[in-house]
């Protein structure tokens, strides 16, 4: 049986974590402002047309927000990958000299 470091069990513990949060607010979020868009509507006797902008509108932007998150950690392991790859040892040409 393998032991797992406590530090990358953290990590793991946490990357689930914030990936659970990440898909609450992709679902939720948008469902408060159509909610509200809901009610406004009533309120105004409009249809369903401030339901469908406000909605249509929080999903579009925490899309683009999870998506900058996203390219940021991307960025920033890519980062910490490069500072921990190992010196290249040098190359000896072709014929041993």
């Amino acid at each position: 049986m393998t032991t797992v470091d406590p530090r990358e069990r953290s990590r793991i513990y946490n990357g689930a974590s914030d990936a659970f949060s990440r898909a609450i607010e992709l679902v939720a979020t948008p469902l408060i402002f159509g909610y509200l868009g809901h009610r406004l509507d009533l309120w105004l006797g409009t249809g369903a047309l401030f339901a469908a902008v406000l909605a249509g509108f929080c999903l579009g932007y925490v899309v683009w927000k999870l998506c900058v998150a996203y390219r940021a950690d991307m960025e920033r392991l890519e980062a910490e990958m490069r500072t921990k790859r190992p010196a290249r040892p040098a190359r000896v040409p072709a014929g041993g000299a």
